[in-house]
């Protein structure tokens, strides 16, 4: 009797997954008192992407950022935020679930940065009277301080912070309710250069720690970009004139187009830099 050895299944290769959309933007527009503020603009941002928009004043980088954040509807186009259509869903729930920093946040009260952090569990300025977190979230909001380099800073008032620590305290804030998607809405404005290196190397630090988290970034300039910044998007007058990865978009010639001005780009240890060109002296 011949035995027939058992032939070795061999299980099916596995298709690489493509990372989910956690913004979809489709030809989006924006008119308000017959101002054209966003002109057909399409946007995708996928899980793990860290994508920056810039462009001059008023461009449309905060108004497009508005339309991701669920804080206003487009007048043409659709927006798919975390898999629901702006329009079709309760626009207080879907912010629940988005990250929104802007450092012009209206917090007055003297709350220590432990408090202010904790305020994003229930998307209020102040403490709310019948709630109390738990130690699981208190240990969260420390470890999230820690991480943005403000662990020693825990128990100081918020009126006594300086603008670049309030920045990072407010993305701690916004890191509470584990968002997928962290909108930030020119974070380094008015900060010196060593608040501003601190708030990028502790961007940096957070999307290593968090690889799955989604961001995208509004800046007037190249030098606020972090390292791990991955795609870009150029906007001029409403119209975006360029968008993918930001090697690609972030070029001597499309930068200079953009901006209408000549100017250079340069890249060094990940980070951009922008000067003009000079004319040729004759």
């Amino acid at each position: 009797m011949t035995t027939t050895a058992a032939a070795t299944v061999q299980p099916a290769p596995t298709a690489p997954t493509t990372p989910v959309p956690v913004i979809r933007a489709d030809k989006v527009s924006l008119v308000r008192d017959g101002n054209v503020l966003l002109d057909s603009v399409s946007l995708t941002v996928r899980s793990g992407e860290h994508w920056a928009l810039l462009g001059a004043n008023g461009a449309g980088k905060s108004t497009l950022l508005g339309l991701l954040g669920a804080v206003t509807h487009p007048t043409r186009g659709s927006v798919e935020v975390l898999g629901r259509t702006l329009g079709r869903v309760d626009l207080r729930e879907l912010r629940t679930l988005l990250g929104h920093v802007d450092p012009r946040h209206p917090l007055r009260s003297p709350l220590t940065v432990n408090q202010v952090v904790l305020t994003g569990l229930t998307n209020s300025v102040e403490p709310l009277p019948r709630w109390s977190p738990g130690a699981e979230q208190r240990e969260r909001a420390e470890r999230l301080l820690k991480m943005l380099g403000m662990g020693s800073r825990t128990q100081s008032r918020w009126p006594a912070l300086s603008q670049g620590e309030r920045g990072r305290t407010l993305i701690a804030r916004a890191l509470m309710p584990q968002p997928r998607l962290l909108l930030l809405d020119e974070p380094a404005t008015g900060l010196d250069l060593a608040a501003r290196e601190q708030l990028l190397e502790s961007l940096d630090a957070l999307r290593e720690e968090h690889p799955e988290l989604a961001t995208v970034l509004v800046t007037h300039h190249l030098e606020e970009l972090p390292a791990s910044t991955t795609h870009a998007m150029l906007l001029r007058g409403g119209r975006c004139m360029a968008r993918g990865p930001a090697d690609q978009v972030l070029t001597t010639d499309q930068v200079s187009d953009c901006f209408g001005h000549p100017v250079r780009i340069t890249r060094a240890d990940g980070r951009w830099t922008a000067r003009a060109q000079r004319a040729a002296r004759r």
